[in-house]
């Protein structure tokens, strides 16, 4: 899990970070992938301290690479393979696509968990915007009243 090593290098790791790795590892059944270090000797990629984030999509079959730094994901490095890597603000964007009642579901679970402080649905929005994720605010942004 990329991000959970990335917080433990800068020594952010605590009772909150772990839970919630472990939230994630929980909320789906086949999210961790195992025995995939094999594979990465055989990976050629920009930076090599991301082949294993490569080696583990390959092991578990995966579709995408979702993630801010696309530069060290080429589609001729992942293409081969049939994976591809997407900005997480386009993922949001393609699943919003798919089901706009899930990610609006998701997007209000979230939303109710902001306790320190509360935030109003365009306070979150503009939370998803500053972080990237502005295509997804204009899909969520028609259905304010489910959020």
């Amino acid at each position: 899990m990329d991000w959970f090593a990335s917080h433990s290098a800068a020594g952010v790791v605590g009772g909150a970070t772990a839970h919630t790795r472990e939230l994630m590892d929980q909320s789906v059944a086949d999210c961790l992938v195992a025995d995939y270090e094999g594979i990465i000797p055989s990976l050629v990629l920009p930076d090599p301290d991301d082949r294993h984030v490569l080696a583990a999509a390959i092991k578990g079959r995966a579709d995408v690479i979702v993630t801010l730094n696309l530069r060290d994901f080429p589609e001729e490095a992942l293409s081969p393979y049939g994976i591809e890597a997407q900005h997480p603000d386009e993922f949001v964007v393609h699943q919003f696509h798919l089901s706009q009642f899930a990610v609006c579901q998701a997007a209000k679970a979230v939303r109710a968990r902001l306790q320190n402080p509360e935030k109003t649905v365009a306070e979150y929005l503009a939370t998803l915007e500053r972080v990237g994720l502005g295509g997804a605010v204009i899909e969520l942004r028609e259905f304010e009243e489910l959020l």
